[in-house]
């Protein structure tokens, strides 16, 4: 058991934690907006993950992997909304105002991300063909599984959130401020290229 739990924790790191877009968009809005301003987006990012582990579990994985088309429009619509939320980062007030504050990514926004995400669903389901955790009965296999997928999905997710938390000293100064908001919107946005051109692939 231990064993494949540590082999379930690794694999979940790897491909949850590894810098994609919602990680990515996750540092870019604690750098920016701060750290107690991007909870919500947290959130919303976790709950979208939850909609992708039940989509694993109910079919919607095996279904995007059947329907490459489908998954395709929809690694598009995810894209253009990484795009929206990218702009919206790189084009934020320099200081800290209370517009800047009500231009922050939100819950909603964070929901979306990941629930629009093929590549969440397609993790998910490779997680639970090859890291099933040992159980007597299948519900608590599979159960186990996912609760510990999310476990480290949360802890991966704040990681990146208080990484971008630091930096946001960095942003108090004027003339770095725009510049790392935009390589971090570039960033985010290269991410979701690479992923669209390996999908096409």
């Amino acid at each position: 058991m231990f064993e494949s739990l540590m082999l379930l924790v690794g694999a979940t790191v790897l491909l949850l934690g590894s810098p994609g877009p919602a990680p990515l968009a996750l540092a870019a809005s604690s750098a920016t907006f701060g750290v107690r301003n991007s909870l919500p987006f947290l959130g919303g990012i976790l709950a979208g993950l939850l909609a992708a582990i039940a989509g694993a579990l109910f079919g919607v994985a095996a279904l995007l992997k059947t329907a490459p088309q489908l998954a395709l429009a929809l690694q598009i619509i995810a894209a253009l909304y990484i795009a929206r939320i990218a702009w919206r980062i790189a084009t934020a007030p320099v200081l800290s105002t209370a517009e800047q504050r009500q231009d922050k990514p939100s819950l909603l926004d964070g929901f979306i991300l990941n629930l629009l995400n093929p590549k969440a669903y397609m993790a998910f389901l490779a997680l639970f063909s090859q890291f099933l955790l040992p159980a007597e009965q299948e519900y608590l296999r599979y159960g186990l599984t996912a609760l510990v997928c999310f476990g480290c999905a949360i802890v991966v997710d704040l990681g990146w959130l208080l990484a971008g938390g630091a930096l946001r000293r960095v942003f108090s100064h004027p003339k770095w401020a725009r510049t790392v908001r935009c390589l971090l919107a570039l960033a985010m946005l290269a991410t979701v290229l690479l992923g669209l051109l390996l999908w096409h692939s």
